[in-house]
């Protein structure tokens, strides 16, 4: 019929293995969407597309009335019942009690979980291993291709790309607020180099600014000062008392080793390098238009 399409559809394949690797990580490991596209490489469109129609695990969930229902099915099934055993003394229906209980094995013994884990996460890697180094070597392929078309930076280049970045990153003047004044402030510390060197640029010496370090309050703060330091050839006199901010464990990621807070750069008399600053962007918006 016309206006219809049989070359494509939205929904996946009922015999698409990949769709069916990735239901059983869902289904069978438990597994969030984050956590199967770490484990699979895949996006996260294309994980949700897959998961259509498969009910996310319970430790993601929302409590609901039947929780305890469901708590009780897990139970029960622990206690070496049957799926039909279940639905009968829950007075569920059989396909809502195996949706239930279809993660858990009758054999529910912490030794046999335990191997049945470590074979699960051998296969998945043994599948997923190609299609990670693949995907791993093609990210690298056009990093390097990019990287190439950059070369040597002229001081034209610094200067627009300074004044790009600190559009994008640094204080800026309200109308309801007059604020000419040069501040920073970003955790990358390529980016903080740049900027760097665009003040050279301007003229201005890595000994005229301010530094100050915003890092969270369970972080070792002292290290991190001296990280900046020397990542960025920093003078340490110039470093002003860190401020420190509120530490909110169950909401942050960046706990790592590699965290090092945020860099201040604050250039004091600098009125007229914020002017320049707002000249620059104001050449490269007329010059895009």
């Amino acid at each position: 019929m016309k206006g219809l399409s049989y070359g494509c559809s939205k929904f996946p394949a009922v015999n698409d293995p990949t769709g069916d690797e990735v239901r059983r990580l869902r289904t069978e490991e438990k597994l969030s969407v984050r956590q199967i596209r770490a484990r699979t490489g895949l996006g996260r469109n294309r994980v949700h597309e897959l998961l259509r129609g498969v009910p996310p695990p319970e430790w993601t969930r929302r409590p609901n009335a039947k929780d305890g229902l469901r708590a009780e099915a897990v139970e029960l099934r622990g206690q070496g019942c049957s799926v039909n055993d279940i639905a009968q003394r829950l007075g569920v229906a059989k396909s809502t009690a195996y949706q239930w209980v279809r993660h858990l094995p009758l054999d529910g013994s912490d030794e046999a979980a335990a191997r049945r884990r470590a074979h699960s996460n051998a296969m998945t890697d043994a599948r997923w291993a190609a299609h990670r180094a693949a995907r791993d070597e093609a990210q690298a392929a056009a990093h390097r291709a990019a990287a190439g078309v950059v070369g040597a930076l002229a001081e034209r280049d610094l200067l627009l790309l300074g004044a790009a970045i600190y559009w994008c990153e640094g204080s800026k003047s309200k109308p309801w607020r007059r604020q000419d004044h040069v501040q920073f402030v970003n955790s990358d510390a390529r980016l903080l180099r740049l900027f760097l060197r665009f003040l050279e640029t301007c003229g201005v010496d890595r000994n005229v600014p301010t530094y100050r370090v915003s890092i969270h309050e369970s972080t070792d703060v002292v290290a991190a000062e001296q990280w900046w330091v020397h990542t960025l050839e920093l003078p340490a006199t110039r470093f002003q008392r860190a401020t420190l901010k509120r530490h909110r464990p169950t909401i942050r990621y960046n706990t790592q080793e590699e965290y090092h807070g945020c860099l201040v750069i604050d250039v004091p008399r600098s009125r007229e390098l914020y002017w320049r600053i707002e000249g620059l962007f104001a050449g490269l918006g007329a010059a895009i238009t």
